[in-house]
């Protein structure tokens, strides 16, 4: 997995005005990096997963998470916003980045719960929470990201 997530996976300087901005944009990003075929599918199964809870986590953090048969192969976006999105969370505080997981509905079970698992052991980490939100680049993102899934 060391490679799970490759630096074209990572979003910096981006905007939105909303939560809904947000999962059409990872929705789309989804499209064009090959993990999915239909925006709308995979826009709808991020919404349908905000309605049953927000993913806003703690730190300026958020694990929108979409499992859909437009999916076809499991991975994830990450995307840091120039400024903090209003979006429900653990702290009440605004979500400056989103580290989105999709996975194709037949990994539901699996994948998807282990990379669910991982991402919210890296985001209680302070130290982890501090290097993402202090990185500059895509690449130290992924980096961080990577060698985060990497841990047992």
């Amino acid at each position: 997995m060391s490679e799970f997530v490759p630096v074209s996976n990572v979003l910096l300087d981006q905007s939105a005005s909303s939560v809904d901005e947000v999962l059409r944009l990872l929705a789309k990003k989804a499209v064009e990096l090959g993990f999915a075929t239909d925006a709308d599918a995979v826009y709808e199964a991020f919404k349908a997963r905000e309605a049953e809870g927000t993913t806003g986590m703690t730190g300026g953090f958020a694990i929108p998470h979409a499992k859909s048969d437009a999916i076809s192969k499991a991975g994830m976006i990450v995307v840091k916003f120039t400024e903090g999105i209003e979006w429900a969370s653990m702290d009440d505080t605004p979500i400056t980045c989103a580290i989105a997981i999709l996975t194709p509905a037949a990994e539901a079970g699996t994948t998807h719960l282990q990379l669910l698992s991982k991402t919210a052991v890296m985001l209680m980490n302070e130290g982890f929470r501090s290097n993402v939100q202090g990185a500059a680049s895509a690449e130290e993102i992924a980096r961080l990201i990577n060698e985060g899934l990497e841990e047992e």
